[in-house]
């Protein structure tokens, strides 16, 4: 693979998987599956994983198996490693062979004792605060070759449009889940407020010093307290018609 006609059917191919997955999960899972099975040999399997660097958490977002999911865990756990690295980096990055590679030892180390013996990472091109690696893992010494980087990168490039998706989704999906958390928040203060006004018969600033200074001296959040309140006169905590 790697000339232009087999770059062409790469592209085709994802552009096929993109309307065939019902959501981007799929897609990426599947891609993962594609890159394995494209680089792997008659005698070598390869093993794909997909890392999500977002606020300095690592995450693998789509594998080719289990077993890929696992190696790239072992590397999170060691905070660095060649994944992790090109994706910070990004750059390509070849470990030939692990037994004798001295940058990552404790890393090395642990992921020899289930037969991983070379290494080779790519970063995936990402718009914003994320990024990502396609990571390739073989049980056989120096298995990636010039043309199978090529590839690999080809892979990477492919990849990245499906995986910005992916980023902009959960980022969506986080806004609308935070957004909402604060309108239910606020809705249920606003109701607990009511009900201070009623039984104290003061005014909605009065009840709202009530309530902040009960949330002061209890050490209990504004909102748990105002929960308190809204239960404990028998009424069920409001629901909001916010709709992500």
């Amino acid at each position: 693979m790697g000339n232009g006609a087999e770059d062409v059917s790469v592209h085709e191919y994802l552009q096929d998987l993109v309307l065939d997955s019902e959501d981007v999960g799929q897609f990426l899972n599947e891609f993962a599956r594609f890159a394995a099975r494209s680089l792997s040999g008659t005698e070598a399997e390869i093993l794909c994983g997909v890392t999500l660097l977002r606020r300095k958490s690592a995450a693998t977002v789509a594998s080719s198996s289990e077993h890929a999911k696992n190696m790239d865990e072992i590397q999170y756990q060691f905070g660095d490693g060649p994944c992790l690295r090109a994706a910070r980096q990004k750059e390509t990055i070849y470990v030939a062979d692990l037994k004798s590679d001295d940058r990552w030892h404790d890393y090395a180390d642990a992921v020899l004792k289930h037969g991983i013996r070379s290494v080779l990472a790519v970063p995936i091109p990402l718009d914003g605060e994320a990024d990502a690696g396609l990571n390739l893992y073989s049980h056989v010494v120096d298995n990636f070759d010039e043309e199978a980087i090529k590839v690999a990168e080809t892979f990477a490039g492919q990849a990245s449009k499906g995986l910005s998706l992916s980023v902009r989704l959960t980022q969506q999906a986080e806004t609308a889940a935070h957004l909402k958390a604060a309108m239910q928040s606020r809705t249920t203060i606003d109701l607990a407020v009511g009900i201070i006004m009623g039984q104290n018969r003061c005014s909605q600033e009065r009840a709202f010093e009530i309530l902040r200074s009960a949330s002061s001296s209890r050490n209990i959040k504004l909102r748990d307290v105002a929960a308190g309140i809204v239960t404990s006169t028998g009424q069920s905590d409001p629901a909001t018609h916010f709709d992500p």
